[in-house]
């Protein structure tokens, strides 16, 4: 893979606010639109990122616990647990039994909730926020 190619950043503009709705309505449409084109260089650049941390990872000698190093920069592969969970089943068991409600995170599904929500039903203990959003559109 060649490297990208490097972009020289330019100045950025003043943010003010427009005066009028209608401009605000432009100008988010626009923003957004600006937003959409540097995150796909964004998400390309990650991309590129993450290949290059898998080509490190896969050809750095096991042996190498030092890592290696370039003219700028030195990298070196390291290791961390993680908790996997092979028998949710057992882990759920666990967590009722012991009350150790603290090795789950505390969040709902959104989507599993609506879902009840759509079919008339209820969730104990689940309430409802209304997120305001805008939703722009091009004319």
């Amino acid at each position: 893979m060649a490297d990208p190619p490097k972009k020289t950043r330019a100045a950025k503009p003043s943010r003010a606010i427009p005066k009028t709705l209608g401009a605000c309505a432009d100008a988010l449409y626009t923003t957004r639109q600006e937003r959409l084109v540097e995150q796909k260089d964004v998400e390309e650049l990650k991309k590129y990122e993450e290949a290059i941390k898998a080509h490190v990872i896969d050809t750095l000698p096991k042996s190498d616990a030092s890592g290696v190093a370039g003219k700028i920069a030195k990298v070196q592969v390291t290791t961390k647990k993680v908790p996997v969970v092979e028998d949710w089943d057992a882990f759920y068991k666990h967590v009722k039994r012991t009350g150790h409600f603290e090795l789950l995170q505390r969040r709902v599904n959104v989507e599993a909730v609506q879902e009840r929500w759509d079919a008339g039903k209820t969730v104990p203990g689940v309430g409802v926020f209304n997120a305001a959003n805008v939703s722009v559109t091009k004319l």
